[in-house]
C-alpha cells in the first residue's frame, strides 16, 4: 500500500449497538477510546452505533413510532405560519 494515504490504523473494533445491545466485530480505522473484551479474551477498540441491522426496522421487520405530537403546530407557531 502507498505510505501517507490511508486513513489511519486499520484494525478489528468491535462495534455496539446502542438500542439492542448486539455486538459484532470487523476491520476499521475508526477512532475510539473505549475498549471491550471480546468473546476470545482479547481486548479490542469500541465504538457505539445509534443503529444497526439489529435494530433498524428495515431489517428487523418492526416499524417504531415516535412521538412526534405537537411538532407541526410548534413549527408553524415559530415561524409564523397559519393554518388553512
Amino acid at each position: 500500500m502507498k505510505e501517507g494515504i490511508h486513513p489511519g490504523d486499520y484494525r478489528e473494533v468491535v462495534f455496539q449497538d446502542a438500542s439492542s445491545g448486539q455486538q459484532f466485530i470487523t476491520r476499521s480505522t475508526v477512532k475510539t477510546d473505549k475498549t471491550i473484551v471480546w468473546q476470545d479474551g482479547k481486548e479490542y477498540p469500541l465504538y457505539t452505533l445509534a443503529i444497526s441491522r439489529y435494530s433498524h426496522p428495515f431489517f428487523t421487520g418492526e416499524q417504531r413510532l415516535l412521538d412526534t405530537e405537537g411538532r407541526v403546530e410548534k413549527f408553524n407557531k415559530k415561524y409564523g405560519l397559519k393554518g388553512k
